[in-house]
């Protein structure tokens, strides 16, 4: 008999495999991207919750993963995977999903598995949602971004200001007092920021597209 953990469990696996979040895995099988999220899990009066096997069929479909894999990953250990934590954007503006040196804290973090050669310590990965930052990074698109690699003019960074909000930015010019960046919009603006208003830049090293 089927137990509600090893479906949950064989669905992270199958976004883990597919090198996604569980909610980038929804998102890519057409689904509401809520739909495989650990809050979705249990309702709100504690009862079990259950995936549809209308989601679970788009999902192994959008995954090109057969029945019988899937069967497999309810019960078999997965091979270590190097992983990394991944979370969406929107929700890393908040203050408890990073340390003073813009390192990945806390639980509100799923997992994401990644190439090892690129796959360091304090790497962490943001999904992206909607079109915003159209043409750099499109809805569903995954960037990796690395708090302790140098940072140099040109390239393209997360910012994390004081007061938790983060963007995706070009760096342009750095001195002691200020930070001049430019935006990742179709028609791209620059901008200065005071430096002592930004608690902390992270170099994107790769994107997932």
């Amino acid at each position: 008999m089927l137990t509600h953990e090893q479906i949950w469990t064989a669905i992270d696996r199958l976004a883990t495999r597919a090198g996604l979040s569980p909610s980038g895995l929804a998102r890519r099988a057409g689904l509401d991207p809520t739909t495989f999220n650990k809050s979705k899990r249990v309702t709100g009066d504690g009862r079990a919750r259950w995936p549809s096997t209308e989601s679970l069929a788009k999902a192994l479909a959008a995954t090109e993963t057969s029945l019988d894999t899937f069967v497999r990953l309810m019960g078999t250990a997965e091979p270590d995977t190097p992983t990394i934590p991944v979370t969406s954007l929107a929700r890393a503006a908040t203050p408890e999903h990073f340390d003073v040196a813009g390192y990945p804290v806390g639980p509100g973090w799923d997992k994401l598995a990644l190439p090892s050669a690129i796959v360091e310590r304090h790497l962490f990965a943001l999904e992206i949602t909607g079109d915003a930052l159209a043409p750099a990074y499109c809805d569903g698109d995954v960037v990796v971004a690395s708090p302790d690699a140098p940072v140099r003019l040109g390239d393209r960074v997360v910012v994390r200001m004081r007061d938790s909000t983060l963007s995706l930015c070009v760096l342009r010019r750095r001195t002691a007092r200020t930070i001049e960046l430019q935006s990742l919009e179709t028609e791209p603006r620059e901008f200065g920021l005071a430096a002592a208003d930004v608690a902390w830049i992270a170099r994107i090293i790769w994107v997932r597209q």
